[in-house]
């Protein structure tokens, strides 16, 4: 049975009232009323009715929904005048929808070759070069440091994906730069902190591009190598290929499990490259230090401690072993309580408050199958943080079907890029469906974000937790919350950031949404010259 909660500080919310015709008709008419300066949103508190809207899930991990619904603007606008012949215009009535205009292909092309797209091309290409001059014998470190080029390219991927680390480089570029830095500097910082991964996968398959040349001049020279060297060089790149196979997107998105079992613990064995969370290797690592103990000149193994502490393949080793242990020091099985508002969602809440912008990854095991969640909390001192997980795959519908009183969690969370927010002045956050679990702890510890949720039938959906959340801590004039389904259709949602973004005055657009809804507005921004940074996949 799931188990329920009453939530101290969230008031549950009224019954559903219907519609009036002019209520139906205010997003229509809002072209053509007048923009309220931002101040109106901060200095003037006015008591406005709230009508709380929710949006069906077809939730993807890490909170974000394929489906989307719409949401109810809640900025007070001036009624439009009366025409002159006195006639009252109907204000259901709606006007025709305008064909969508297609983005010029130099927005599509800027928007494909992104911060993360040129991290990767540079660190591959950057190898890709060395491996070359090594090859034709113009690089005399490669010669006599292989190891030390295939460890220090895994060291840097992990470290684009260790917990601990990016934490840090988030907090360093909000305290550094959040009270003077001009807007153009933050947006960069923003896009290098959300695109990392770039470095990440490149530093991951430049390893893998190393150790295969290392195998290969290895073979060739096996006449004076040991059998030992070449057969762990041998079942290390067999075991790297498997993992690369394995991260391939298509099977990372479509068959997770998959992807987590022969990634992750054949890349502890081998050595995991393109889109891995973690690539550590026992035999990578057994495989360089054997390589760079066995002196081929004699013929035989150098014993000498000194000789291999002093050696950089060790530190660079020793480092990825650090980083990757981290995060499972910190792996806890923790109490949770469940509340299942409908079959679609399941809200999850645990103790402690938390920072927003952090995501939290959770398992039913201590080992396997961890999916990543945004984190909702009131602040730090909050008793509780919850997570909004949406049925998808066989986890979450087991999070329906059978609710844990358990779960296993990383207790060190990691950063998305919704961390940033604490960065910008002012910034409007929008998201549909189960995208309001990475999008809300924004909108409520901070006074200068603006809320935009669409979805469908979300009081429903979301229950009354979520909903008190919103209805306690973000006040009308700041949030727009849509309902598809009571609206009848969704927003013109372009339209409803240029508004906002004019009468708000906000810096930045945060998104989270399916693909489709992504990809429209991350387009319409750029083509409107609105700063956003929208849901990333990782390639």
């Amino acid at each position: 049975m799931s188990s329920t909660w009453s939530h101290g500080e969230a008031t549950t919310l009224g019954g559903s009232q219907e519609f009036d015709d002019a209520e139906k008709g205010l997003y229509e008419n809002m072209q053509r009323l007048p923009i309220l300066p931002p101040s109106a949103h901060v200095e003037e508190k006015r008591s406005i009715p709230l009508q709380t809207l929710l949006s069906p899930t077809s939730p993807v991990h890490e909170g974000i929904t394929p489906t989307s619904g719409l949401p109810v603007l809640s900025i007070p606008r001036p009624a439009p005048s009366p025409p002159a012949n006195g006639a009252v215009p109907d204000p259901a009535a709606k006007k025709p929808v305008p064909p969508k205009r297609k983005p010029s292909r130099w927005i599509l092309f800027q928007l494909w070759f992104n911060t993360y797209r040129k991290f990767f091309t540079f660190v591959t290409l950057f190898n890709l070069a060395g491996i070359i001059m090594a090859a034709l014998g113009r690089f005399p470190y490669a010669e006599n440091h292989l190891g030390a080029l295939v460890l220090g390219n895994l060291l840097c991927a992990i470290l684009m994906r260790n917990e601990l680390f990016l934490r840090f480089l988030y907090l360093v570029a909000i305290y550094g730069l959040r009270s003077w830095a001009p807007i153009s500097i933050k947006l960069g910082v923003t896009s290098i902190l959300q695109h990392i991964g770039g470095i990440h996968s490149g530093c991951a398959l430049s390893g893998a591009g190393w150790l295969v040349y290392k195998i290969v001049d290895i073979v060739r020279h096996h006449a004076v190598q040991h059998d030992a060297v070449i057969v762990t060089g041998i079942i290390t790149n067999i075991l790297v290929i498997i993992s690369i196979l394995s991260a391939f997107p298509w099977v990372r998105n479509t068959h997770h499990n998959v992807f987590e079992r022969h990634h992750r613990f054949i890349g502890w064995l081998g050595l995991a490259v393109s889109m891995p969370r973690y690539d550590y290797n026992p035999a990578t690592w057994i495989f360089v230090i054997l390589g760079n103990t066995y002196d081929i000149k004699a013929g035989q193994w150098r014993a000498d401690g000194n000789a291999l502490i002093s050696a950089q393949e060790f530190w660079f080793a020793l480092g990825m072993t650090v980083f990757v242990l981290i995060p499972w020091f910190t792996v806890r099985e923790v109490p949770v309580d469940v509340e299942i508002p409908s079959p679609k969602v399941a809200v999850l809440r645990f103790h402690r408050g938390m920072q927003q912008g952090l995501l939290g990854r959770i398992s039913r095991s201590s080992i396997m199958e961890y999916h990543a969640f945004g984190i909702i909390s009131e602040g730090r001192q909050s008793r509780y943080h919850y997570m909004i997980c949406g049925v998808q795959g066989d986890f979450t519908k087991g999070l329906v079907a059978d609710p844990p009183k358990t779960v296993w969690t990383r207790e060190l969370k990691f950063a998305g890029v919704g961390h940033a927010s604490a960065m910008f002045k002012r910034g409007i956050r929008i998201c549909t469906g189960t995208g309001i679990g990475a999008a809300l702890s924004t909108c409520i510890q901070s006074p200068n974000w603006f809320l935009i949720w669409i979805g469908s039938d979300q009081e429903k959906t979301f229950g009354p937790t979520i909903n008190g959340l919103i209805r306690k801590h973000i006040e009308p004039e700041r949030m727009i919350l849509w309902d598809s389904k009571k609206r009848g259709g969704r927003p013109d949602t372009m339209q409803l950031l240029k508004d906002t973004w004019k009468s708000f005055g906000a810096e930045v657009i945060f998104i989270t949404s399916n693909m489709q809804g992504n990809d429209e507005m991350m387009q319409g921004c750029r083509a409107a010259g609105l700063h956003a940074f929208g849901t990333l996949w990782d390639f």
